[in-house]
């Protein structure tokens, strides 16, 4: 392990902002802030809104920093790539983020039921080969579902067209009210100063002229989800890492 990975772990492990629990087992305990995050952590009763595989954390920042009067948490399982937007942060003194090293898989140890208010998806590998690994399949509905609030939106923003149609049959094929579906947002009359905040991977599929696009919903049921049953067209680059094309 190089010495600058091994400076970003320490650093982590002094953040303020950074709350680090990696281990990843579904049997394990609920974690103390479950059900906290306002009262023990940021200390105030501002709507909790999380960005899952926040990756370098500038969107989840630069969400803060929009939107001040919310509370936001970046989740990841690489603590060297969270790095970066937690000392942002601290550098800008952006105080309503923090970021939560660990797996999504079991995000249901760390939020209470009605916790969060809404989840951001930004640029998800979207796992053309393993749907249970899909962030927006319905394996992680199920556990999105237990920490919503009632009426919380799931916002996805990616460049795959895969992912993208993907979750809007998933969508459809649950019932789940759409709020807004843009197919390329950049050319969109409904492009706003939150959607056009750019992530390192976005300004990367940008430049090869790929669009971006945007759905978000709301889980407006508690009837058991079903995962749709239709052919997808898989996405002409790759699946893993995605930085060039097949």
């Amino acid at each position: 392990m190089g010495k600058n990975k091994l400076k970003k772990f320490a650093d982590m492990e002094r953040f303020t902002n950074v709350v680090q629990s990696p281990m990843k087992h579904p049997d394990q305990a609920d974690h103390e802030l479950k059900g906290k995050w306002n009262t023990d952590f940021f200390k105030n009763n501002q709507p909790l809104i999380l960005e899952l595989g926040c990756g370098k954390g500038e969107y989840a920042v630069s969400l803060a920093r929009f939107l001040p009067q919310n509370n936001f948490i970046g989740v990841d399982v690489k603590g060297s790539r969270m790095w970066n937007g937690a000392k942002k942060a601290i550098e800008n003194q952006v105080s309503n983020v923090c970021f939560l090293r660990t797996s999504i898989e079991i995000i249901d140890k760390f939020f209470a039921a009605g916790e969060v208010q809404e989840i951001w998806i930004t640029f998800p590998d979207p796992q053309m080969k393993s749907t249970r690994r899909r962030l927006t399949a319905t394996n992680f509905m199920e556990k999105y579902r237990e920490i919503l609030a009632p009426g919380g939106i799931i916002h996805l923003k990616t460049d795959s067209n895969f992912q993208y149609q993907y979750t809007l049959e998933m969508v459809k094929e649950n019932g789940f009210e759409i709020i807004s579906n843009i197919e390329n947002i950049y050319q969109s009359e409904l492009l706003t100063d939150v959607l056009s905040i750019q992530t390192f991977y976005e300004k990367q599929w940008r430049e090869r002229g790929i669009d971006i696009k945007y759905l978000a919903f709301k889980i407006n049921h508690n009837e058991p989800l079903r995962e749709p049953d239709v052919e997808i067209e898989k996405d002409p680059y790759r699946s893993f890492g995605r930085s060039a094309r097949e």
